[in-house]
């Protein structure tokens, strides 16, 4: 018994001295962050388009993000399984060619079996891919896996491709904490430094909600980490760099106080943030996405809801966030309050949505099989369009994929001459 206590003791004594050194590590300074696209050309034709990123039907869909490729293609990763948590999600992605103006048949980039090879460690289940390419045209995918538990208990995995996404680098984890290396998760897009650094919007749901800038080597290796504000009710930052120095964080809130999305400003790089604020759009607990503009401003896909995420909105507004305007819905049930539409309007309605969202008219009649067993009850039929996430390509297009009614992932595209024809109302 003393001999066990003595180990004990040591073990405790050598991960807490550990914890501090790594804990009190000197932070590594941040350079500028890099530059923004150029702006688009002045005459350029207004254009939206509308696609289905993803092409399976039998699985429960979530999460996306995308990235532009060189000479216009793109390519977006989502998970994808029985339902959320499954031991069966993989991380899948597909690849836009800008030519054909089609998305390609999907690919599996990650699976649990996969990531367990690599770390070397039992997986439990995955998530929230992130893809991005760098400025020296490295693409970029992280996502989470988790061990034991809930998302609490996640780890953030990086790979690489060198080859705009054929091939991939296996996946390691990045050691984000000094205590089993445990609840960082990702969700959106990173920031990229001058000097080839990348800042990753992280967050942690372990005894509280909160969110971080997670600084990495151009190689991936963790230099630092910040905080962004206090507080346990905020995850799930999505960053705006405004200029070389100047960022802003929109955060989804967790908690019961406010119900608005909050914000927080970073004048140093992303080094140091002011304490998170609500601003005026509603936030019912759910991912937001935004994207600088030319002009300085903002473009902000949400659920501007108190409850639900029955609609998907576009918002303007200026980098100082006191000028918030509606440029339209994006996506939004029938039904102006959410509530359900009966079982025998729902098949027009829907099928309505999937063909004017790009859908094959050979996958239709097994698509509204699937969606009628996953959006309808006995109380009615239901519409859900969450988890946007926003980003702008080398020639200066928008690109946006969200969660389509747990079936698809969508993209939209669409030009600042597209926005310019929209009527802003506060």
């Amino acid at each position: 018994m003393t001999s066990t206590l003595k180990t004990c003791a040591l073990l405790l004594g050598a991960a807490t001295v550990f914890a501090c050194a790594w804990l009190g590590a000197a932070p590594h300074a941040l350079a500028p962050f890099a530059n923004q696209p150029a702006p688009p050309a002045a005459n350029t034709a207004p254009a939206l388009a509308a696609h289905f990123a993803s092409s399976d039907l039998e699985d429960f869909v979530h999460s996306a993000s995308i990235t532009g490729l060189p000479g216009g293609d793109l390519m977006a990763a989502w998970f994808a399984g029985t339902r959320e948590g499954a031991a069966d999600v993989q991380i899948r992605a597909a690849r836009f060619d800008a030519a054909s103006g089609q998305w390609s048949a999907e690919r599996v980039l990650a699976s649990r079996e996969s990531t367990q090879r690599a770390v070397g460690k039992h997986i439990r289940k995955l998530g929230n891919p992130v893809i991005s390419l760098a400025p020296d045209n490295r693409l970029w995918l992280f996502y989470v896996s988790v061990s034991l538990g809930g998302w609490a208990g996640s780890a953030v995995n990086a790979m690489v491709s060198d080859d705009l996404g054929e091939t991939w680098s296996a996946p390691r984890q990045l050691v984000t904490s000094p205590f089993l290396n445990i609840s960082t998760l990702v969700r959106a897009a990173p920031v990229f430094h001058a000097d080839g650094s990348i800042g990753l919007p992280v967050y942690h749901e372990f005894l509280g909600k909160f969110p971080e800038y997670l600084h990495l080597s151009a190689n991936g290796e963790v230099l630092g980490k910040y905080r962004i504000g206090k507080g346990r009710y905020s995850l799930q930052p999505t960053v705006v760099a405004l200029d070389e120095r100047r960022a802003v964080a929109l955060l989804r809130y967790a908690g019961e106080a406010h119900h608005r999305v909050l914000a927080s400003y970073s004048e140093d790089a992303g080094r140091s943030w002011s304490r998170p604020e609500p601003v005026e759009p509603s936030n019912p607990n759910s991912s937001l996405a935004a994207v600088g503009r030319p002009d300085g401003s903002l473009l902000v896909a949400m659920n501007d809801l108190e409850d639900g995420r029955f609609r998907l909105t576009l918002y303007a507004t200026d980098a100082n966030l006191g000028n918030w305007r509606t440029l339209g819905e994006l996506d939004e049930t029938p039904n102006p309050w959410g509530e359900p539409i009966p079982r025998d309007e729902f098949p027009a309605v829907v099928s309505e949505k999937y063909r004017a969202s790009g859908g094959k008219p050979e996958q239709q009649a097994r698509f509204l099989e699937q969606v009628t067993a996953r959006m309808c009850s006995a109380e009615g039929c239901t519409f859900d369009y969450e988890y946007p996430y926003f980003t702008r390509d080398r020639e200066g297009n928008y690109h946006l994929v969200y969660s389509w009614n747990d079936m698809f992932i969508k993209h939209l595209a669409f030009n600042e001459a597209w926005l310019s024809e929209r009527r802003p109302h506060d």
